[in-house]
């Protein structure tokens, strides 16, 4: 751990020692939530999501394809993430980073298992379905990327408007219908400091976390977790996060639709 890593760790640890946090949030407590939809004119879809200073942009790209051979009457959802270095000195140019690509699978995961986008109404025609790409951006960093990028996501898939297709052609101008979403997950993550778990940790806090779980949830079923770091949480403790995550969830929810 570096020096400036060790500084920060001892502050936030003698914090939580006091019962506090560094912006004075209690332990359950997650920061404000701005979403923007609809802020990317040529995409299908998008939403900019503000999670304290955390800023996170989802777009979303529907393109022609073929059918998978074991879903030919379905089209289906691919998720990438970029952590783009203006949004932390941590981050750099270059291939997608491991911490990228966990970003994107965990909300895939969520997305995916909780059947959110209806992958029926994808299909056009024989041999011809729509495929959905969202692509996540991290413009600025203050921790709880996952939460941040599961609303995103989610806000832009809400967002978007499916082009249309006529003659063989994609006439992107026209955009009418909307996607069929089925579903909404949105996601809760915790990281444990000493022993204490706090909600929606701050870029300081995960670098003080000994472990991190994050629990996907569509408010009557757990559609995905994840945990991190090298640390472990007793079976009480993954109750009380799931427990957590459901209770929230009508919260996320309901800032995601208000923003529509």
């Amino acid at each position: 751990m570096e020096a400036m890593d060790m500084i920060k760790t001892a502050y936030i640890r003698g914090l939580l020692a006091k019962g506090t946090r560094e912006d004075g949030r209690a332990k359950g407590d997650f920061r404000s939530i701005k979403i923007s939809a609809g802020i990317l004119q040529n995409a299908e879809g998008s939403a900019q999501v503000d999670l304290g200073a955390t800023r996170v942009l989802a777009g979303v790209k529907l393109d022609l394809g073929e059918p998978m051979e074991d879903t030919p009457n379905e089209g289906a959802v691919a998720m990438s993430a970029d952590l783009l270095p203006l949004a932390s000195a941590d981050f750099e140019m270059g291939p997608p980073s491991p911490d990228a690509i966990e970003l994107a699978r965990v909300v895939d995961r969520g997305i995916r298992a909780g059947r959110c986008v209806n992958t029926e109404s994808l299909f056009i025609e024989e041999g011809k379905v729509w495929n959905i790409y969202v692509d996540i951006y991290v413009l600025n960093y203050d921790g709880n990327l996952f939460d941040a990028s599961e609303i995103a996501a989610m806000s832009a898939l809400l967002n978007t408007k499916v082009p249309e297709y006529e003659n063989g052609k994609v006439i992107r101008e026209k955009r009418i219908k909307a996607l069929k979403v089925d579903n909404m997950v949105t996601s809760v993550t915790c990281a444990k400091i000493d022993g204490g778990i706090v909600f929606d940790p701050t870029g300081n806090e995960e670098t003080a976390a000994q472990a991190r779980l994050t629990v996907a949830t569509d408010g009557q079923y757990i559609r995905a977790m994840q945990k991190g770091l090298g640390g472990s949480f007793t079976q009480q403790e993954v109750l009380d996060v799931a427990n957590g995550a459901f209770e929230r969830h009508g919260m996320l929810k309901n800032a995601i639709e208000s923003s529509m």
